[in-house]
């Protein structure tokens, strides 16, 4: 069994000095955590695959596809492969649940 406790995630990808960690790759998807600070500024681009975030904590805005939405603890997002999308206006320190589908950089 793979199992995992999202505090010890976090403090993983923390100590990587990486915004992203990812912690499990299958071929059909893969998981990562994604953190953000206050203030800070998301500079990633559309990936190749579809991807849900779950935000477990932290508040911001998002724009996907040049639609806007406020963020907090327990919002789930789909983005579709290709889309681009941004996390903005990040108000608190944001720790974000991530799986790409099929795993991340398997479309590329």
């Amino acid at each position: 069994m793979d199992a995992f406790e999202f505090s010890e995630l976090v403090n993983q990808q923390g100590q990587s000095g990486e915004r992203y960690l990812e912690f499990l790759a299958v071929p059909a998807m893969s998981l990562g955590v994604y953190s953000l600070p206050a203030g800070g500024v998301d500079t990633q681009q559309p990936h190749t695959e579809d991807e849900i975030y779950y935000i477990v904590s932290g508040r911001c805005t998002m724009s996907v596809d040049g639609e806007d939405r406020p963020l907090e603890p327990g919002s789930v997002v789909f983005v579709a492969a290709r889309v681009e999308h941004r996390f903005h206006t990040i108000t608190e320190d944001m720790n974000i649940l991530v799986v790409f589908a099929p795993a991340r950089r398997s479309q590329a």
